[in-house]
């Protein structure tokens, strides 16, 4: 690819401040895109505000010779979100890409879990995503092009412990991208996501209680947030102009095309079914091909390449 990948495109990255959105704008610069930098600077949980991180990474960018401008709203209310969009077209006069990073982690186990932790993750992963893809969408739609890349996790797509508000939300934006994929297609916009293993102040959250988990946790400090962002970048760039509602893992230098929900194995009974039929014929039949209750280290169980 002769140039700059992203040459005169103005990209939008939500969470952007600090880890992986931290990396994919400053790679975005880099390629040449203007880019938005968004956080509000909050905790790991939401808590609080600070602009110093989205005005740090702008600074960084704007060192290197890059173009950017800080943005502080927060991507859980709608009217704010579409204030991130209004900020690209103010600044730069168009918008051609946008990454929803932006996240908060509130982990408990289901029976313990407020309701306030679920609703709040939800708004922040969920909402958020739709909140900024949709002021993005008319847009996107008028100048008849565009790019979405989302952020999903393995901890919806598999699974994980204590993480029931994060994989609802996570695995919600695998089925909202792969909508907005379809419905948007004939606009030539596309939309995919991206599930990172990468070391972040998020990932910082996991238990470190027994010796597993310190371990797991050692492996995941060597993936770098930076091994994430050619990924973003090449998603955002016109290089990409064919793939569309797909779901893409990162781990260190593996990329992965990730399967999407599809029948496995099927029964048939002429006259239907009853529940005792069900319990003696057609569970039986299709047990086989049951998942286990798997998470997400137990299926990704080697060290990343």
């Amino acid at each position: 690819m002769a140039g700059k990948a992203l040459e005169d495109k103005v990209v939008i990255v939500t969470g952007a401040g600090r880890g992986i959105g931290r990396e994919i704008a400053l790679l975005c610069a880099a390629e040449g895109a203007k880019v938005v930098v968004n956080d509000p600077g909050g905790a790991a949980d939401g808590s609080g505000t600070n602009n110093a991180p989205a005005e740090e990474v702008v600074a960084e960018i704007t060192k290197r010779g890059g173009t950017a401008v800080a943005n502080f709203e927060t991507v859980a209310e709608a009217i704010p979100a579409s204030r991130i969009v209004q900020m690209a077209v103010d600044k730069f006069g168009k918008l051609d890409g946008v990454v929803n990073n932006a996240g908060i982690l509130r982990d408990a186990i289901f029976h313990r879990m407020s309701v306030d932790a679920f609703e709040q993750v939800i708004k922040v992963h969920l909402m958020g995503s739709f909140y900024v893809a949709h002021a993005a969408a008319r847009l996107f739609k008028e100048q008849q092009s565009g790019s979405f890349v989302h952020f999903t996790s393995t901890s919806g797509l598999i699974g994980n412990f204590g993480q029931a508000n994060y994989a609802a939300a996570k695995l919600g934006i695998v089925g909202l991208s792969k909508s907005i994929a379809l419905d948007m297609q004939r606009f030539n916009v596309r939309s995919n996501c991206v599930s990172p293993f990468a070391w972040s102040r998020l990932i910082g959250t996991i238990p470190t209680e027994t010796e597993e988990e310190k371990a797991r946790v050692a492996r995941i400090q060597q993936m770098g947030p930076e091994k994430i962002a050619p990924v973003v970048g090449y998603l955002l760039s016109d290089a990409s102009k064919d793939v569309s509602g797909q779901i893409f893992g990162v781990r260190m230098n593996e990329v992965y095309l990730m399967g999407q929900s599809r029948p496995l194995r099927s029964v048939h009974r002429g006259e239907g079914w009853t529940i005792q039929s069900l319990a003696e014929h057609g569970m039986p039949a299709m047990k086989g091909s049951f998942y286990k209750l798997d998470r997400s280290a137990d299926v990704f169980n080697w060290d990343a390449i």
